[in-house]
């Protein structure tokens, strides 16, 4: 029972081990990664967040109220995923007409969704420079391979992506989905949408 025991706590905290190196991981790229945003965004060229990767940021994710903030990678691979929320392949980019997705990790990079409240404004910032702000409307849980987004919808749209349930400690199939609708660019006073017409920002 001791010999047990000794190997039951050595799992533990070999398993709690990795989860402080996935977890550090995580932050420590996101400060680089914030790093080559800003100097894509001042010298309009990609800029990578290290020398060997295959990858690089596209835009930026916000909540204001929660001061919640993530950079987002091109791609949506598992080994894009480790180091930040990624843009799902074959999505438009945020701003464009459709559902520009974007997908992350639920206990590092968008941890905080569970936090998101309808109506809370989220703002996405390309590596253009260009922001532009949605408002959170509704809430799902989907299987991974059932979503029913049409990412070619009329609309501008805006999906964040998670596992479900957030608490869980193994993958599983279903997936914690945000929906948000564009409001307009960022700014003050008078914005006015994609479809012509205007809305006054409180």
């Amino acid at each position: 029972m001791t010999r047990l025991a000794a190997a039951l706590a050595l799992t533990g905290l070999a398993l709690l081990g990795q989860g402080t190196y996935i977890h550090a991981k995580a932050l420590l790229a996101q400060v680089l990664l914030q790093r080559a945003f800003a100097e894509t965004i001042a010298s309009r060229h990609l800029v990578k967040p290290w020398s060997w990767a295959d990858t690089w940021p596209v835009a930026r994710i916000e909540v204001k109220r929660l001061d919640a903030s993530a950079i987002v990678l091109a791609g949506s691979s598992g080994q894009a995923l480790a180091f930040g929320p990624g843009h799902v392949e074959l999505t438009p980019d945020a701003g464009e007409r459709g559902v520009a997705v974007y997908s992350a990790h639920r206990d590092t990079h968008f941890r905080f969704l569970k936090d998101v409240a309808i109506g809370d404004e989220i703002v996405v910032t390309r590596s253009d420079g260009h922001a532009f702000r949605y408002r959170a409307d509704r809430t799902s849980v989907v299987r991974f391979d059932d979503s029913g987004i049409d990412p070619f919808t009329a609309g501008y749209e805006l999906v964040l992506s998670t596992c479900w349930p957030f608490d869980a400690v193994t993958p599983g199939p279903e997936r914690y989905v945000l929906h948000a609708t564009m409001i307009g660019p960022r700014g003050a006073g008078e914005e006015h949408l994609p479809n012509g017409s205007s809305q006054a920002v409180p």
